[in-house]
């Protein structure tokens, strides 16, 4: 006999290193990003802080499709003109898995290398899904 999940029933995601359910996010996690992330297409949130760690700058780029986003320079550009030493980057995942995807992975990776040639730092990269988000930085992924 095989059990299944009632129909209409997400199931629970399966625990992954990194992952951060919904009530022990952070302030900034549950009411300064979440908010701004739509269940039906992916976009990605920028934030910029200073050296005291206030939030100076936000920007948002959305996906081209429902599926993928990418950052243009145009989001880099604000950030620099507002001299933030920090980036907390951040995406949704529609599809309801916080596992990085190769290309989310990719992208962390290089990100981080590009602030970090200009003496910024990316805090943390998180993705989110309706239960919850994944870290990057909690994962050691960073």
């Amino acid at each position: 006999m095989t059990l299944l999940q009632p129909v209409g029933q997400t199931p629970d995601p399966p625990v992954v290193d990194g992952f951060v359910p919904c009530a022990a996010e952070d302030d900034i996690a549950e009411h300064l990003l979440r908010p701004h992330f739509a269940a039906d297409r992916e976009s990605l949130l920028l934030a910029g802080f200073d050296a005291f760690d206030r939030l100076v700058h936000l920007e948002r780029a959305g996906g081209d499709d429902a599926r993928r986003c990418s950052i243009p320079p145009r989001c880099w550009r604000a950030l620099l003109d507002h001299g933030v030493v920090a980036v907390l980057m951040a995406h949704n995942h529609p599809s309801g898995i916080a596992r990085p995807s190769d290309a989310d992975i990719a992208a962390t990776r290089e990100t981080a290398l590009f602030l970090r040639m200009m003496g910024i730092e990316l805090i943390d990269h998180l993705i989110f899904v309706a239960s919850g988000h994944f870290s990057f930085r909690s994962a050691e992924m960073l």
